[in-house]
């Protein structure tokens, strides 16, 4: 029964949003409160079936109900409990259950904390998202049912893909989803806006918390997935642009634009059709990445679904959602008049040239995912669109982008002088032509890319620590005044260095570890030593072994370096016997200028040789330090008093006294 109750209460879900999404639209249109009201109960209504629903399907993994048909394909009895809890997200049907469960938490949380809210703009927002449940919903009920039985039950289940039994996809999908679906509600905003036909600064600031916490999640999530492919999959990368990574990354890019823009909006009243569309735009590459993923189109350890069926009904949904709001901003978006105005020299510039240069570099990415299957489509030749398309075209557009966020936050408003900033950002550029000569110097037979990657993160971490210490007048104040400015800094300004910061960061991992990587592959016996980039790996031998559900064959490495011993590595090769798949643990030492990484393979049939491949990855811990840095500042800015408090509300102009109009 626990399998019929939660596809009942899904059900009423649907019910609930199609009340949610009609009386309080109506409402704010006809200026009804009764009908307004409706949004608040209705919203946290659906999110409390909704939860019901995941708990029970949650349960029938938990318990290993095999007369649940998604439990049978995707667990297994011997799968360990993380693993079984994962099992529910990590197929077509619980996936898209975790997604309409977000999404309605999200509208629960703006039914919670949006009491500052004009009750109209409220209606409308909670409406259009449940708009988007209900074409879920629809979709989960008509093709994707996630209770489905099976009859009679089966002995025990087909077990879940082996390379999602990790700990790193067992978390990965629900910080994506929690991006994805964040960015509904900057949609759903930014709809709303359109209905209503205004967008000012309050709007900005009721939106920029919202997108925040998504670009944040999303963050996380892209840092999850790129983080498992370098260690499980065993080929030393940490990005391969497939097409799946690419899903993820262009709704990232759009967001990224789209917080940068808000901004504008509240600072200085302009920018707001382009707000508004880059608002669409991020939600639109969210659903594109679902498309991608459950329509077969793709076949990927991402891609769940492979029934065209289910492509079909995605491919609608899409074409309503992108479409319709498209069209809603061509009729709507030129009546939201902006009066602030600038000099393309100016903070608002530098943030307009950023944007273009990310929504432009978001374009590359969707024309070389979605062109091959374009082509296939139409029945041209089959072609592949890979890393050295992306490489030359994307990492270029990234230069005056880079450049960019180095210059804006020193810029003044409205207008400023090139020259001035440039003098006053004279550390960063010394600063970046000393790490320019000095890569060149040690590593000259590198990729030029790399030189130019490593010198935009010299650039971007001085000119962010400059603007810091510009803004709290470092050596032009007593120090105890420039400590006294650093701490009363608000908690948006911290959040913008911190992410700046954590950008560079990464991206001088991104250099280091995509530009220098030092790989060896060859047949090692016990005892056979092979000498990467300076450190001397020894195979110690392979031993068998058996885990929860898999076999394992454990190598063994010891690294020494000048005779001194680094680290013992044990690489592990697994069998799971149920879906009768191998997988891949790299194993890995950090240390802070790279990686040592080692990996086993077959055995070549030779008296204990076994296939191996080492690696030296430089900096690519810093890729994830970075990334932390990024997540860091996306939580302090939220936490700023003016997002908690909301946008100040206009006092009420008092009615003059009898006596005073008298006079």
């Amino acid at each position: 029964m626990i399998a019929e109750a939660g596809h009942f209460a899904l059900t009423l879900a649907l019910f609930v949003a199609i009340v949610q999404a009609t009386l309080p639209m109506f409402g704010a249109h006809r200026g009804n409160g009764l009908w307004m009201a409706m949004d608040r109960p209705s919203a946290i209504s659906q999110f409390l079936l909704i939860a019901f629903s995941f708990g029970c399907l949650t349960y029938s993994h938990v318990v290993s109900d095999f007369t649940v048909l998604n439990v049978v394909q995707n667990s297994h009895s011997l799968k360990p409990m993380l693993y079984k809890v994962a099992g529910v997200w990590g197929n077509h049907e619980g996936s898209l259950l975790l997604w309409v469960l977000i999404l309605a938490t999200f509208g629960s949380a703006v039914a919670f904390f949006g009491g500052n809210l004009p009750p109209t703009l409220r209606a409308r927002v909670l409406g259009v998202q449940a708009m988007i449940s209900i074409g879920f919903y629809l979709f989960m009920l008509l093709t994707s049912n996630p209770f489905e039985r099976i009859f009679p039950a089966a002995i025990d289940g087909q077990d879940m893909n082996p390379l999602l039994q990790d700990p790193g996809l067992a978390f990965h999908p629900p910080f994506l989803y929690l991006g994805y679906v964040g960015f509904s509600m900057a949609f759903s905003f930014a709809i709303a806006a359109l209905i209503e036909g205004r967008v000012d600064a309050a709007w900005a600031r009721w939106v920029r918390p919202w997108t925040l916490a998504a670009w944040s999640f999303l963050t996380v999530g892209v840092a999850l997935g790129s983080w498992w492919a370098y260690y499980e999959l065993g080929w030393g990368g940490w990005w391969f642009w497939d097409p799946v990574e690419n899903a993820s990354f262009m709704p990232w890019l759009a967001g990224t634009a789209l917080l940068h823009s808000a901004i504008v909006v509240e600072k200085r009243d302009t920018m707001k059709t382009w707000t508004i569309f880059l608002a669409i735009l991020a939600f639109s590459m969210s659903l594109l990445g679902t498309f991608l993923v459950r329509s077969g189109v793709l076949t990927s350890v991402h891609a769940f679904a492979t029934d065209p069926e289910r492509g079909v009904f995605i491919l609608i949904l899409l074409m309503i959602v992108i479409g319709g709001s498209l069209a809603l901003f061509a009729v709507r978006g030129p009546a939201l008049r902006s009066t602030g105005v600038f000099k393309p020299i100016s903070r608002e510039g530098g943030l307009l040239l950023n944007n273009l240069v990310m929504s432009t570099g978001c374009a590359v990415v969707l024309l070389g995912t979605l062109y091959p299957l374009f082509l296939d489509a139409i029945g041209g030749a089959k072609v592949s669109v890979g890393p050295p398309f992306f490489n030359s075209v994307f990492i270029p557009l990234t230069i005056p982008m880079f450049m960019a966020m180095g210059f804006g936050p020193v810029l003044s408003w409205k207008r400023s002088d090139l020259v001035q900033a440039s003098l006053r950002l004279k550390v960063a550029f010394i600063g970046t032509g000393v790490a320019i000569a000095a890569a060149w110097a040690f590593i000259s037979d590198g990729p030029f890319l790399a030189i130019i990657g490593l010198a935009l993160a010299v650039w971007l971490i001085i000119s962010t620590l400059v603007e810091l210490a510009e803004r709290i007048k470092l050596f032009r104040a007593p120090l105890g005044d420039s400590l006294s400015r650093l701490v009363r800094q608000p908690r948006s300004s911290w959040g913008m260095t911190l992410a700046h910061l954590g950008m560079g960061v990464a991206i001088a991992g991104m250099a280091g570890a995509g530009g220098w990587k030092v790989e060896s592959i060859q047949v090692m016996k016990p005892g056979e030593k092979v000498t990467v980039a300076g450190y001397e790996y020894t195979f110690k031998g392979a031993r068998e072994g058996q885990g929860p559900n898999y076999t394992i064959i454990e190598g063994t490495f010891t690294v020494t370096r000048d005779g001194a011993e680094i680290a013992t590595l044990k690489a592990e090769k697994r069998e799971y016997p149920v879906r009768q798949m191998p997988t891949t643990e790299a194993a890995i030492y950090s240390l802070f200028l790279g990686d040592l990484y080692a990996v086993i393979g077959d055995a070549d049939g030779v008296e204990g040789g076994y296939v191996t491949r080492l690696y030296f990855n430089p900096l690519v811990a810093w890729m994830w330090f970075g990334t932390l840095i990024m997540v860091l500042g996306g939580v302090i800015s939220i936490s700023d008093r003016r997002y908690r408090i909301g946008a100040p509300a206009k006092r009420a102009a008092k009615k003059p006294t009898a006596a005073a109009a008298k006079a």
